[in-house]
Formats: structure tokens, sequence, C-alpha cells
């Protein structure tokens, strides 16, 4: 890695980069305001709105799927309400039958509708407010912060001018309103034909786990009986990732979503797979993980991948001594993606962490190298973990990369409206339609494609395959006590076996002979998170944590593959082709998490940190491993996202401007 690990006693350098604060990740990564919806006349009609959605998930259930098909649906109606005004533009649901649903809009509608508009800029936005309006009323409608999120929509179609108690569809009378409540009820009728059972609140039909549940407060995995399939958890209070108390046993969120209609994804890369006379779609099935057992186990990669999970939570202590320089001069620019298990054991960093960073010489809009950085790695990656956790009062990660998108991107004084880099400088509107339908599609896709494989797949998270590996021993040496083929790999200083002479042994040596890790110690060592940290040290592996609330602990749904991985990158290269550059503008996106203020897990981080990137890849990158650190998935979730999101992103953009010049079709 092209990253320096000094220890403490050098001098620790201030640094300070003249840069934007990229983004924000709620009362866990300084989200935007309750009023962040309210109408910004400086703002098109589509930000104004997407900012109004974005802040109604904030209050709404954490559900990343659903949200991404929000994000999605309401940005495709956005671009119709766009294009139905342009000579060459292509709509996407207007004029078209989708899902068995159709939504009829004749070309001589279209011309008429131009052909009577004064002042199209104004037309668009007045249809844009009102079906986004009629949209987000019904989509929200039952959301736990729904006494939140109607007022302000109505609010913001108020703050325009326009009335929110107008009814009609008819647009041949009504004018753009109508044309815009018009579409809605197509997108409403959509939605409920389209797989992904809104009206039953997007339920799994079928989907039944084959694990009893994880009570995390005792040791062990509570009698896992496949150690490679998920396992659902049994909370004393569960609170979900937006801050909403759930069910005590929260089920699989969208274990069936393959089902849902995709933007771009096509029937070739569609397999279909049978489990208890039930049909799972998987899009572009990377293969099986990395099995424990059975005719395509891989055992050994197996206790590698999910171990790896457990040596990283040694890097969690920001007293430990170890300091990173964080900027891009050290991180990011990551060498090229592992094609096999050899590869991918060489990318990751056991012991220390982190990957093969190149790190970038110079910020190319400047021409100066990228200051350094040097913070305690301890902190480092616990910010890591919280910011792209997406914690309390979060957009979820699809939302995420739409507030990056809108604020480190389209709000950076050196950012130019030019589509791909090159042409002339577009309106905002046109910018933001165009911009918020390809990132929504691809993100929409993003979530079939990775919901889709967790489904099939049903891969077991690291907290139940480090425990169940914990309750059969150790793996390293059969001389050894508690030798299992299927335990644990031993690693001298960080995975150990418990002699009699152990503070762990216990005080009848009830536990010699167990495995220990040295590990973050849980937020049960934690009372008081603003005053607390809980610290590094040895613990019973039996007992090992993710580092997460004990609220919370670890996402109810299965592992493989990494959702975080696949958004991201999927993400990252939209912003890439559509912007005409890797970089972020200025060359660096950043955002800074304030000593003792940031996090949300235990008191920290110790000292100011600057999360920093010089190209959108770096941030998806950094999400990936910040998953790692966090405790939730291991190395194998992770690489087949992130190419997943590539696939993904490029079929998306394709087809997205092949709308945009008048010959999109139908799927």
């Amino acid at each position: 890695m092209a990253r320096y690990v000094i220890r403490l006693g050098l001098l620790l350098v201030a640094c300070s980069v003249p840069t934007l604060v990229a983004t924000g990740c709620g009362s866990s990564g300084g989200g935007q305001s309750e009023d962040a919806a309210l109408f910004d006349p400086q703002k098109s009609a589509a930000r104004n709105w997407n900012e109004a959605l974005l802040a109604a998930i904030r209050v709404d259930f954490a559900r990343p799927t659903v949200h991404a098909r929000n994000l999605f649906h309401s940005s495709a109606m956005m671009y119709d309400l766009w294009a139905a005004y342009d000579a060459v533009a292509q709509p996407y649901f207007l004029g078209a039958e989708r899902a068995g649903v159709a939504c009829p809009f004749t070309e001589q509608e279209r011309e008429r509708l131009r052909a009577t508009a004064i002042d199209v800029e104004a037309d668009r936005s007045e249809a844009i407010s009102y079906a986004m309006h009629r949209l987000l009323h019904h989509r929200f409608a039952n959301s736990p912060g729904a006494g939140i999120s109607l007022p302000r929509f109505d609010a913001l179609l108020s703050a325009q001018g326009f009335d929110p108690t107008l009814a009609t569809t008819d647009y041949s009378k009504g004018g753009a309103a109508a044309l815009g409540r018009y579409l809605a009820d197509c997108v409403i009728r959509y939605g409920l034909n389209d797989g992904a059972n809104e009206s039953a609140g997007y339920a799994n039909q079928h989907y039944q786990p084959v694990n009893p549940p994880l009570n995390p407060a005792l040791p062990g995995a509570n009698g896992l009986v496949d150690p490679d399939r998920w396992q659902p958890l049994a909370l004393a209070m569960s609170i979900d990732q937006a801050g909403n108390p759930t069910t005590n046993q929260p089920p699989f969120l969208s274990a069936e979503w393959g089902r849902v209609v995709p933007f771009a994804l096509q029937e070739t890369a569609l397999s279909l797979f049978e489990r208890d006379g039930v049909l799972y779609p998987v899009y572009l099935d990377p293969g099986a993980p990395a099995l424990l057992r059975g005719a395509q186990a891989l055992p050994e990669e197996y206790q590698w991948t999910h171990s790896l999970v457990a040596l990283w939570s040694a890097h969690l202590d920001p007293a430990d001594g170890v300091l990173w320089d964080v900027s891009p001069g050290s991180i990011g620019n990551t060498t090229a993606l592992p094609q096999t298990i050899q590869e991918m054991r060489q990318f990751y960093d056991p012991l220390e962490g982190g990957v093969r960073d190149q790190g970038h010489t110079v910020n190319p809009f400047t021409g100066a190298p990228y200051e350094p950085q040097i913070v305690p790695r301890g902190d480092y990656t616990r910010v890591l973990a919280e910011f792209w956790a997406d914690g309390p009062r979060s957009e979820t990660p699809p939302g995420h990369w739409f507030t990056i998108a809108n604020t480190a991107v389209h709000d950076h004084p050196a950012f130019e409206r030019r589509y791909r880099g090159v042409g002339p400088v577009l309106s905002d509107l046109e910018w933001d339609v165009k911009l918020y339908f390809v990132l929504g599609g691809a993100l929409h896709d993003a979530a079939i494609t990775a919901w889709g494989i967790k489904g099939w797949y049903d891969y077991i998270r690291p907290i139940s395959a480090l425990r169940a590996m914990a309750e059969l021993g150790q793996s390293s040496d059969p001389n050894l006590p508690r030798y299992d083929p299927e335990g644990i790999p031993l690693v001298t200083g960080r995975i150990e076996v418990v002699q009699s002479d152990d503070v762990l042994a216990g005080d009848s040596g009830e536990h010699v002979g167990k495995i220990k890790v040295l590990a973050w110690r849980g937020p049960e060592a934690v009372s008081d998170p603003q005053t607390q940290t809980a610290g590094v040290g040895w613990i019973l592996l039996e007992r090992w944590w993710p580092f997460q609330l004990a609220t919370f602990v670890t996402p109810p749904f299965a592992g493989y593959v990494s959702g975080h991985s696949t958004f991201s990158r999927a993400a990252a290269e939209v912003l890439t082709a559509l912007t005409g550059s890797e970089y972020f503008p200025g060359g660096m996106g950043e955002f800074v998490a304030r000593k003792n203020e940031f996090l949300v897990f235990e008191r920290g981080p110790s000292v100011d940190v600057r999360l920093q990137w010089a190209t959108y890849r770096d941030a998806s990158d950094q999400t990936s491993l910040s998953r790692i650190w966090g405790g939730i998935h291991p190395p194998v979730d992770d690489i087949p996202g992130r190419r997943l999101g590539i696939k993904v992103a490029e079929s998306a953009v394709a087809l997205a401007e092949a709308y945009f010049s008048g010959r999109g079709t139908a799927l």
C-alpha cells in the first residue's frame, strides 16, 4: 500500500485542504436539516423535489431497495416531463407500456403540448412539481415520518405558487399541472405491478430463513444449522438504521427483490433458480460465494474471508499508536480488482488493514500534491464505518449518492454542467433530470441485482460465521486443543487459543481451549457512548460484535453480495461518465468528522478526521472497505459487488443515452 504507517512519538502534522464538504449522513454524518426540502428558487424543480424525497427517506424506514426504487421512479418521471417538451428526447413512461401498465401519450399530443407552451421551462417545472407532489404523497402516506414529510410536500408545492388540492389529470385542458398528475398516476399504477409487492408493504411472499435467530447478547451462534446461510437476529430492542423501532426479530428485507422490473438489465443476463418450489430471478449471477460445506465448498476461503473481518476489528482503537496518512496522496487510486482467489488474498492487508492503494501523485486541477493528513488509524476506520453505514437520519446508500451528486458535484463552484464534460453548458433542470435518470436507473438496477443474489444465495453474515467457527474451535493445528477442520485459523497475536493462565480462562477455567480474538470490545463495553469508547482488547470470539449499535448489530438480510459495494461502484461509474471526469470537481471531495462530535456508536473521533476522495471511484472503494471495518461484510461479498456495479452502470448509461437521443426502446 502507498500509505505511511507511523507510530506515536512522531509529530502529528495538521493540514488544511481548501475543498468542499462532500456530503452528509444524517445525525451520524452531518446530514441536511429538516428544512432542506423547502423551495429554493436558485435550484431547479427537479433538485428541489429530489431533496424533498431525500428528506422523506431520512425519516422513513431504512429500506435501501425500496428507496432505490423510489429514487428511480421519481427520477424517470421527472425526466419524462422534461422530455415531453423536447423535440428529440424520448420519454420513458409516457407513451409506453411497462409491466402491463400503459401510459398513453401520442406524438400528436406531445407536439400540441410543445406548440402551446408559452414558457417551456416554467411548464416543465410545474409538471414536475405536481407529479412529484402526487407520487410522494402516495409513496410516503404510511411512512413513520409521514407527519413530517407530507406537510413538507404540500409546503414545497405551495411555495412555488401551486395549488396542492388540484385534482385534474386531463392535460388537454389542465396543461402542465394536469400532465404531471396524469403521469404520476401512471407511475403509481406501474409501481403496484412491478414485482415489488408494494401493496403489501414490500413484504416477502415466500422466503423463510433456515437458521434459528441469533441473540448476540448470548455467546455463540445460538444453534446455527447451516453455516452457509443467513441467520436472523433476535434483539432485546431493535432499531433500524433510520432510527425507527422495529420488530425484535427483523425479517429478511427484500429477499425476492430480483422479481422487480429493472431499468436496463437485460433478459440475457437473467438466471432463474428454484428453491422449495419458489423461483428466484438473479441478474448477472456471479456464482456462489465461498461456502464452508457442500459440493461447491471452499472451506479455506470461507475461513479466510470471515476471519479477515475479525482481524480488521483490531484496527478500531485510536489509542493503539498507529497513525496513517489518509489523504488522496496515500489512499485511493486502487489497483485493479482481483480476478482470482489468490489475487483477492493479496489485495487486502490482513494485519495492518486496507488494500493495495497507489495514491494520487498530484491533484490534476491544481498541479500540486495532495497534502498529507495524518490521523490515528482507529479514528479513520471508525469514522469510515459510521459515515458510510448510513446510520440514523440517513437517506440510505442510494440516496447518499444522490446527495453526493447534488452537493459535492453540482454545487461545487468549479463544476460545469456539460454532459460528459463536453458541449454546451446545460440548464440546471436539464442537467438534473438527465443525471437523476441515469443515476436512479443504475442504483435501481444495483438493488435488483444485489438483492436478487442475496435472496438466492442467502449467505451468512460475519457475526454468525465467526461465532459458529469459534464454537467449533481452531483449524490450524491438530495437536492443539479444540481442533476442527471447520474452525477458525489461528493468527499469532490476533486469534489464539485461551490458555489456563489467560485472564479470559474464567474463574474455574471454563473457557480454557476456547478461541479468543483481539478485537473491538463491543457495544456492551460502552454504557455512555458520548463519553466512552469500547477500545480493542482480547475477547472470546464467541462474543464477537461488529462495530455497530446493540440495537442494530448487522443488516437484516443476507451478506453476499455487498449492497454498499454494488450501489457505490455503480454510482461512481455513472458520475465518472456523465461528468466526463473520474475526479471530483477541483480534484477533491471531502467530509469533515469533528473531534468528539461525529461518532454515534461511541465517543470520537479523538481528532478531526477528513474523509477525502480524489475520484468518485476512490469514494466508492472507501465505502466498500468501511463495511469490512464495520464488521458487516467479508471480502467475498465486496469484490463481486464492485464488479456488478460496473456492469450495471454501463448498461444504465447506454440505455439512458438512447432515450436522450430519441431511440430508447421498451424492455
